[in-house]
């Protein structure tokens, strides 16, 4: 179901359910990343090989302490100047975060998106997000709420319209 509706996203992911959600620069396949279940169903809709980590999705660098650990001042000197936005940080990972995000690395992916629905919907979650391209592995990274629908039709609880992404 395409809907700018947040409630209807919240409750998706709050019942294990995969969300397309919008960020500055493509649309994401999200969903709980304290969630084994969740991280696999990623994997597999999205025919995505189980080396290649995921993207952690955070509402603001505060939380990256819930994700990460050792964190270097310049990481969060960085996030301070380019979050919310595209900045992806490569960080050692906190022992709860699953081998299965990270592909069984030390490190974490983490970013805030730059973009006010994704931002709202993370905001309302007491978990992040993992959340990769909502497209299926080596086909082209979708823009907009529609895009996302012809890869995944009713595969999804919900896509998350924010309309096209704007970089």
């Amino acid at each position: 179901m395409i809907t700018n509706d947040i409630v209807k996203a919240i409750k998706a992911l709050q019942q294990d359910q995969l969300v397309a959600i919008p960020t500055e620069t493509v649309y994401g396949l999200a969903g709980n990343a304290h969630n084994d279940d969740v991280v696999r169903k990623i994997y597999a809709l999205k025919n995505r090989p189980a080396y290649n980590p995921l993207i952690v999705h955070i509402k603001s660098a505060s939380f990256l302490p819930k994700v990460a650990q050792n964190i270097p001042q310049l990481a969060f000197d960085l996030a301070d100047r380019f979050w919310p936005g595209p900045l992806t940080l490569l960080l050692e990972k906190q022992v709860h975060i699953s081998a299965a995000v990270t592909a069984g690395n030390p490190t974490v992916a983490v970013r805030v998106p730059d973009h006010l629905l994704t931002l709202s919907l993370l905001e309302s979650l007491e978990f992040p997000l993992v959340a990769p391209s909502a497209n299926p592995f080596g086909s082209i990274s979708p823009t907009s709420a529609e895009h996302v629908w012809h890869y995944f039709g009713d595969s999804l609880g919900v896509i998350l319209d924010g309309g096209h992404c704007a970089k």
